[in-house]
């Protein structure tokens, strides 16, 4: 069976992982960047794209390496690449499985601001204080929490590879104002981070708990900090399709293919 998994996340490569111990199973991967592409490859994947498909490109793939079935493991917030697969899987009649990591109850709470998009929660910040800003959702929308937040007031947890670190210092923060390391974190961990740069407020996204989310908002709840949370996005194309939220429901689903 030919398989192509739509990769990029941790949950992807242990998926990856667990499919390359069926030596039946031929596992092509795509991802958005290099670090990822290493990643699918040290997973254990066939063939890996390096870079972005748009639908076209993802249709082509699918039926020159004549797919079998496309297992979308993209992060819940990459709602474009989602519907762009579902998109493919039809144009070619590919049988497609969202897996979609599972969300955590965020229990209301006076210093938690749920929000929908991060210029929502870039906004918000900006009028909840003035003092430093700790960004925990990534270089991809670090511009838009610089767009109504001062420069030198934003610090950015990033993953520590250069092209990260290049599109921090593109965007005009100062390298003291990057922190450079693979997560997750533990709670102790992020409160010590959280304290050493002196943070007010924290923004970040509802990815999980394999995205670190109930660590991050646990520390800055510790602290007396505000979370600013942007909640994942609801993606209407995946009604009435298969969805699942472990390996043992997806390996119990291809057992049966």
């Amino acid at each position: 069976m030919k398989i192509l998994v739509m990769s990029g996340t941790r949950d992807a490569f242990e998926i990856i992982n667990t499919l390359k111990e069926n030596p039946q199973l031929h596992i092509t991967a795509t991802t958005t960047t290099s670090y990822g592409s290493q990643m699918a490859k040290d997973s254990g994947a066939n063939e890996v794209v390096p870079h972005g498909l748009k639908k076209g490109e993802l249709i082509n793939l699918i039926s020159k390496n004549k797919i079998d079935v496309l297992i979308d493991a993209t992060h819940p917030f990459a709602a474009k690449a989602t519907i762009n697969a579902l998109s493919a899987s039809k144009a070619t009649k590919t049988y497609y499985i969202r897996f979609e990591r599972p969300q955590i109850e965020i229990k209301d709470n006076p210093l938690i601001i749920k929000t929908f998009s991060f210029k929502e929660a870039s906004r918000v910040a900006s009028t909840m204080t003035k003092g430093n800003i700790m960004h925990l959702a990534g270089v991809s929308t670090l511009g838009e929490v610089l767009s109504h937040n001062d420069h030198d007031k934003v610090f950015i947890r990033v993953l520590p590879v250069l092209d990260s670190v290049e599109k921090c210092l593109k965007m005009g923060l100062e390298p003291s104002h990057i922190i450079a390391m693979q997560g997750t974190f533990s709670e102790n961990f992020n409160k010590a981070l959280l304290e050493e740069y002196k943070i007010s407020l924290i923004i970040t996204k509802e990815s999980g708990k394999t995205g670190g989310t109930p660590s991050k908002i646990a520390a800055a709840l510790e602290l007396g900090l505000k979370a600013v949370i942007v909640m994942r996005p609801y993606i209407k194309e995946l009604e009435n399709e298969k969805v699942v939220q472990s390996r043992d429901e997806l390996l119990n689903i291809l057992d049966n293919k």
